[in-house]
C-alpha cells in the first residue's frame, strides 16, 4: 500500500536549526576535548626517552583536566538535549535516527569514566 499523503513540511523550522546547531556544538566540543586531553594526559614512556634519561610526566595536569571535564560534560549535555528534542520532534519513520549524536553521548560518558579511573589509579600509585 503506497502512502499518498503529501509532505506538509515546506522548510526547516526553528527546532530543526536548533538540533543542527546542538549537534555541531557537541561535536566541536568533542574535538576541542581531544586537543585538551593531548596536553593534559600523562606523557608516553618510550624506550628512547628512558635510554637518554629524559624525564617524563606520569600524572594528569590538574588545571587542564578540570577544563577537560567541563568540555566533555558540555558536549554530553549538548548531545543529550539534541536527542531529547529529536525524540519529541521526529514522528515519522523516514526521519533521521541521529545515531551520530547517540554515539557522541556514549563516547563522551565513557571518556569521562576512563579519565576518572586513570586519575584514581595514578593517585594510588
Amino acid at each position: 500500500m503506497k502512502n499518498t499523503r503529501e509532505e506538509r513540511r515546506n522548510t526547516a523550522d526553528f527546532w530543526t536549526y536548533l538540533l543542527r546547531f546542538l549537534a555541531i556544538v557537541g561535536w566541536g566540543l568533542f574535538i576541542f576535548a581531544l586537543i585538551v586531553s593531548y596536553y593534559a594526559a600523562p606523557e608516553s614512556d618510550y624506550g628512547i626517552l628512558r635510554y637518554h634519561d629524559i624525564e617524563i610526566r606520569k600524572f594528569w595536569l590538574t588545571p587542564l583536566t578540570g577544563y577537560l571535564y567541563i568540555v566533555l560534560w558540555l558536549s554530553a549535555l549538548s548531545s543529550y538535549f539534541c536527542l531529547i528534542l529529536d525524540k519529541y520532534r521526529s514522528r515519522r519513520k523516514s526521519d533521521s535516527k541521529h545515531f551520530n549524536i547517540l554515539l557522541l553521548l556514549i563516547i563522551t560518558i565513557a571518556w569521562v569514566s576512563f579519565i576518572l579511573v586513570q586519575i584514581a589509579e595514578s593517585k594510588i600509585i
